[in-house]
């Protein structure tokens, strides 16, 4: 039986004299980073950016400079991935044409790291004590014991059965946190569902499955919506320090809310398959921004939903109840009745409404599509990718 990566975020609760010593290191590994990636921007190939071509010529003055082995090594990986990571962009091209004055631009300019950039550490500079709830960690001014750790039961219960691998150190918003690796049992993959329930996604209404005639989280996340346009806009148009202080404060609650409300959604879906021993038959809206064309209150809410983030939820929740998932082609789901299969673009009378022209029966558009969705992967055939499994990594 495989895992399911996932993260547990716990906030760290040090004195000021241990705040202080995080403080320091977070400034001196990302300090000796910044040093290192100037060094790696003037190698010519790029096999001197790799992680043994950086470490050979690095790793004695990163450790002449106050660092450990372990956090010396850990800052030589960070600067070669963040390098090979540039390097595949500019291949793929997402950063324009090679000749293009961007391209150029970031090609040509080494990679910085914030003062205040994460810290990734492995068992060697952190260890967990899960029955006090305090963390021994290393900074620069040497190993600190006793820094106390806040979290959920539940989340405690993960960490304690289920941690592996390395924890970032985070500093967010004048809080630390660690943010752990946790690998947790998966059950059984149901290789044998009785059917699908279908789900479609949408602007007005995140989430309406083909069991349900009311949509999840339409109209009251849309008011949400609107209000915080509203005071963006408001914010914006002062352009004071302190406006933009708060736009960056209320950007993050948006999307704690955001995600929030799709894990909530997410977790209702999986449950629901997994009690009536159903897979699910996801709307897959890869690309769909670069598909739709919409008018400018549309574009904005469009914008403004994380698809990808549920699709993952969803995806991570059912790999881990053994729930297969099949994503579904949504062309014409929504123009075709999923009682007598007439498809039609004028049977889509309204965002709301769905007449059939052909039999007559009328019902909310959002559950039509997520019947036709829930008979797509039965009908097509479509059994091993609904049988594939994932390992996804969620924040």
């Amino acid at each position: 039986m495989g895992g399911v990566k996932i993260v547990v975020q716990v906030k760290l609760t040090p004195t000021p004299d241990q705040a202080s010593a995080l403080s320091a290191t977070l400034d001196a590994v990302n300090d000796a980073a910044n040093w290192l990636s100037l060094r790696a921007q003037g190698k010519e190939d790029e096999r001197d950016r790799t992680r043994r071509a950086l470490q050979a010529v690095a790793y004695r003055e990163l450790k002449d400079r106050g660092l450990s082995a372990q956090p010396a090594l850990h800052v030589i990986r960070k600067v070669a991935d963040a390098y090979t990571t540039r390097r595949a962009n500019l291949k793929a091209g997402n950063y324009g044409k090679q000749d293009s004055k961007r391209y150029q631009r970031i090609a040509n300019t080494p990679i910085r790291f914030r003062p205040n950039a994460s810290q990734a550490y492995d068992d060697r500079c952190l260890s967990w004590r899960y029955d006090q709830q305090t963390v021994s960690i290393w900074t620069i001014k040497g190993r600190i014991r006793g820094i106390g750790f806040a979290c959920s039961p539940q989340a405690l219960k993960t960490l304690s059965e289920y941690r592996q691998g390395e924890s970032d150190l985070v500093h967010r918003d004048r809080t630390w946190y660690l943010i752990a690796t946790c690998e947790v049992p998966a059950e059984p993959l149901n290789t044998e569902p009785d059917g699908f329930l279908g789900v479609d996604l949408g602007i007005a209404n995140i989430a309406t499955t083909s069991d349900q005639d009311e949509p999840s989280a339409g109209e009251k996340l849309t008011r949400y919506r609107r209000r915080q346009l509203r005071i963006r806009a408001q914010l914006q148009a002062r352009g004071t320090k302190s406006a933009k202080r708060k736009l960056k404060q209320r950007a993050r609650r948006e999307a704690r809310h955001a995600t929030n409300v799709n894990h909530v959604i997410s977790k209702r879906i999986v449950a629901e398959a997994e009690r009536t021993g159903r897979g699910i038959g996801l709307e897959d809206l890869t690309g769909i921004r670069e598909r739709v064309r919409l008018k400018k209150p549309q574009r904005v809410a469009l914008h403004s939903w994380a698809f990808a983030q549920l699709a993952a939820l969803v995806l991570y929740k059912a790999e881990r109840a053994g729930v297969p998932v099949v994503q579904v082609d949504p062309a014409y789901t929504s123009q075709m009745c999923s009682w007598c299969g007439h498809c039609e673009k004028a049977n889509r009378r309204t965002q709301e409404l769905f007449a059939c022209r052909s039999c007559g029966v009328v019902a909310h558009a959002d559950w039509n599509a997520a019947r036709n969705i829930g008979t797509a992967p039965k009908s097509s055939g479509l059994k091993s990718t609904s049988l594939m499994r994932r390992t996804l990594l969620v924040l």
